[in-house]
């Protein structure tokens, strides 16, 4: 004699273990079926139908007995797939625009790092005394004054000297042009 589905239920609901195994033998392929019809890929519906099935002992609480078994477990794979189709929904939202994003970040440090060669590249063709200046100053934030006393020259003379690197930078650019 057969237990009928109801039975199993409320069986497996108080934890009766072969009462579940014997609700998933008698349902799974209906299950997967029915999840297959509702998403319409073989993967997405496999892992639809093992949710569905890892939140079964915890949903059985809520099985009052009302409707029939396979009705309410048709509704708790609707509920399923609503969830999951939200899940997906948000995921792809919050991933929208992070690829343009990443995009953009990797050209931003493409043109920073080809601006950073050719400022290397360009200081490097300056006479030493400018680079030493340009160095202090812009890499080093000094001040004109700090630059002064650690190069052993006047503040006008880190001045003229930072004027001229602009000017052999200006020209350099020009000449690229």
């Amino acid at each position: 004699m057969t237990t009928d589905d109801e039975a199993l239920a409320r069986a497996a609901a108080g934890g009766d273990r072969d009462a579940f195994a014997a609700l998933l033998a008698r349902h799974y392929d209906r299950l997967f079926a029915f999840a297959f019809r509702l998403i319409g890929q073989r993967a997405e519906a496999e892992d639809l139908t093992q949710d569905i099935c890892l939140a079964l002992p915890a949903k059985l609480a809520s099985f009052r007995g009302e409707a029939r078994f396979t009705t309410w477990l048709y509704r708790v794979a609707v509920n399923a797939a609503h969830d999951r189709r939200r899940r997906v929904a948000s995921h792809a939202k919050a991933a929208d625009g992070w690829g343009d994003w990443e995009i953009a970040r990797r050209a931003a440090d493409a043109e920073t790092q080809e601006a950073v060669g050719w400022l290397e590249q360009a200081m490097s063709r300056l006479k030493p005394d400018l680079r030493e200046t340009a160095v202090l100053i812009l890499a080093e934030e000094l001040t004109q004054a700090e630059a002064a006393r650690v190069l052993g020259i006047s503040e006008g003379t880190v001045a003229w000297r930072m004027s001229e690197v602009k000017k052999a930078l200006r020209a350099l650019a020009e000449e690229e042009r």
